[in-house]
């Protein structure tokens, strides 16, 4: 990447939408500008657990400002997370669709882990290097997230369904504060978060961080009440719950360092925040600089490159962990890649070399349900990924490569996909043919093959072979013969002419 770059990171909270935007410099990112709206969308999920038109609205407006800065801004320089809420959302794709459009980019939901993983990076990117081992919390709107780490690794990583909107609107409904509401929200919070202590206690780090949201509000209250500087103590806590329960609710409080932003959800976040303190014996937090927008910016440094793309890792480990066949993987691979440069040729182009390496990953990945059972395994392949962890991959991103694990064999009309999205549709046709090309699970001769695009506006894709190559190769001609059929169900047409 080069120095002066810029780069943008959205943050589609529960609480919060924020953009940040910075400069990429030998390495460091420096921040130009950053912008942040209290949207609140955690508030409105329904009990049906979908988003109000109101919440969605509110989250349209903003992103509509978002987008208005970012324009100019090229793909590759933005990414845009979301978080619990979205993760929740039964009608997440009717708000996310409409997003999307506004903003002008791509708007990955990301699973738990993922979130907690891109929070430790963003905390450690802000800190000084050392060898301490890091426990880094950060409580949101809707989840809580705990990591342990050391320098820019993050060991251990887990997300918890409990946070300040949540709780406050479960807890404090009507934003009154008294002990007793305070006790049963710290319980409660408990209960969810009990099962963090065997990872997270006390003796398996050295130093607590707290990352963005209410700890960050907790510590400017604390400062301003003249208690050290950005450390939140146990002590601390204890003096501003009693602050809390003698104003008897959020709109009597007055207290210096507290924004308005933040006062309807203090009571929430308090109390989880007591209760993380109670279960893990934390005597003192200290309030990190770093957060997840910071960590999804240099996430995007490292997916420029194969060798720093965790999601290559991730991969790898997913394809040991089910035994899969690595040598008939970089067959599959090898040709897959080959087909698809012969329709996009030009590999210097930053989008056709990610593309290259997202058909790679599904190649890799292909046969990764086989160890489950033979039969309908492009199916089970498809159920692993869905369900994976898999760090440095969003949702969506685990689900489109789903999908070709899916789709790589067998019929089409299964896929419930857009196949009016050429870029699927190409990686998916390069893919199938690859396999065909490997079902002998040795190197296939490949050479006078020519893959191209015929007719875009048609939607065809021509193959044609050598002279003398359908006669050597009969069982690849005839499973060639097949595919060709098996696209005459779909809008686009594959023509095979053999010689």
């Amino acid at each position: 990447m080069q120095n002066g770059t810029l780069l943008a990171a959205v943050d589609l909270g529960s609480n919060s939408f924020r953009l940040e935007i910075g400069r990429f410099d030998q390495g460091h990112i420096n921040r130009t500008e950053y912008l942040k709206e209290t949207v609140r969308q955690g508030n409105g999920l329904d009990a049906d657990r979908n988003l109000t038109l109101e919440a969605m609205q509110r989250g349209w407006d903003c992103l509509a400002r978002f987008g208005e800065r970012l324009a100019g801004f090229k793909k590759s320089q933005v990414r845009a997370v979301a978080t619990q809420t979205l993760r929740e959302a039964r009608n997440r794709h009717e708000f996310l669709d409409r997003a999307h459009n506004i903003l002008g980019f791509p708007i990955d939901v990301i699973p738990g882990r993922e979130e907690a993983r891109l929070i430790y990076q963003g905390v450690a990117h802000m800190l000084p290097q050392s060898d301490e081992r890091r426990l880094v919390v950060d409580i949101g709107g809707r989840s809580t997230e705990m990591i342990v780490g050391k320098g820019l690794d993050a060991l251990d990583m887990e997300s918890y369904r409990v946070g300040s909107v949540a709780w406050s609107m479960k807890y404090f409904a009507d934003g009154q504060f008294s002990l007793r509401a305070f006790k049963a929200a710290e319980v409660a919070a408990k209960a969810v978060l009990d099962q963090a202590v065997n990872t997270y206690e006390a003796g398996s780090w050295d130093v607590a961080y707290g990352s963005s949201g209410t700890i960050g509000a907790v510590s400017d209250v604390l400062t301003a009440g003249g208690w050290p500087a950005g450390i939140v103590s146990q002590a601390g806590l204890d003096w501003l719950l009693d602050r809390l329960v003698k104003a008897q609710g959020a709109d009597r409080l007055k207290i210096d360092g507290m924004k308005e932003d933040r006062r309807a959800v203090i009571g929430g976040g308090v109390s989880v925040l007591r209760a993380v303190f109670d279960l893990l014996r934390i005597e003192q937090m200290q309030a990190a600089q770093g957060a997840l927008r910071h960590g999804v910016l240099y996430d995007l440094i490292d997916r420029e490159q194969v060798q720093t793309d965790l999601r290559s890792i991730s991969v790898a480990r997913l394809a040991a962990r089910f035994d899969v066949d690595a040598a008939q993987a970089g067959r599959v691979s090898k040709v897959a890649q080959h087909l698809f440069l012969k329709t996009s040729p030009d590999v210097s182009v930053p989008d056709t070399e990610r593309r290259l390496r997202k058909l790679q990953w599904a190649a890799q990945l292909h046969e990764i349900g086989s160890r489950i059972s033979h039969s309908d395994y492009h199916k089970h392949g498809a159920y692993i990924l869905d369900n994976a962890d898999a760090p440095g991959f969003a949702q969506p991103e685990l689900h489109r490569l789903s999908l070709l694990v899916l789709g790589h064999r067998g019929k089409l009309r299964k896929l419930e996909v857009d196949f009016e999205d050429a870029l699927f549709v190409q990686q998916l046709m390069c893919l199938r043919i690859a396999v065909i090309l490997c079902h002998a699970r040795r190197e296939p001769d490949i050479r006078g093959l020519q893959f191209r695009v015929s007719d875009t506006a048609e939607k065809t894709f021509l193959l044609t072979c050598r002279l003398g190559w359908s006669d050597g190769f009969p069982q690849s001609v005839h499973l060639l013969k097949e595919e060709v059929l098996a696209w005459q169900k779909t809008p686009w047409t594959l023509t095979f002419a053999s010689s």
